[in-house]
């Protein structure tokens, strides 16, 4: 009976989680902004597959017990494209909600917007780099 209620619970979860994600992406228009930004709607098949098998991939790197390692060359590559992917989602977040405009306008930064972006940018890389070089081994 127990195996049977934490079925329906995992389920039920992973239902309320994968239903953020899809409301996520399609209420903001995140993936439809990104294609719009970068001027790549020629590779839309190739977003969705994308973001399946990631989504898939994920799932099963997060169920699968076995450890298994890269070379420090393709766990960089990993990486890379981990951040790529992050740091495009994010941008095109924030330029679906404005967030930095109307953050720039609220704070009084406006002539400065272009100063406080990069330090954004650069704390985000020294906080990823001290993170992987002093933590990850």
């Amino acid at each position: 009976m127990i195996p049977l209620i934490e079925l329906f619970v995992g389920l039920a979860g992973g239902l309320a989680v994968g239903a953020g994600f899809v409301a996520f992406l399609t209420v903001l228009g995140i993936i439809p902004r990104l294609i719009q930004l970068s001027k790549s709607a020629i590779y839309t098949k190739w977003y969705e597959g994308s973001v399946v098998l990631g989504v898939l991939s994920g799932t099963f790197l997060s169920f699968n017990d076995s450890p298994f390692g890269f070379p420090t060359f393709l766990s960089s590559i990993w990486g890379l494209f981990h951040g790529i992917f992050i740091g495009m989602l994010a941008a095109a977040l924030t330029e679906v909600l404005n967030v930095f405009p109307i953050l720039a306008r609220r704070i009084g930064v406006e002539r400065s917007l272009l100063w406080f972006l990069m330090a954004i940018v650069l704390g985000k890389i020294t906080g990823s780099l001290f993170q992987w070089t002093i933590f990850v081994k």
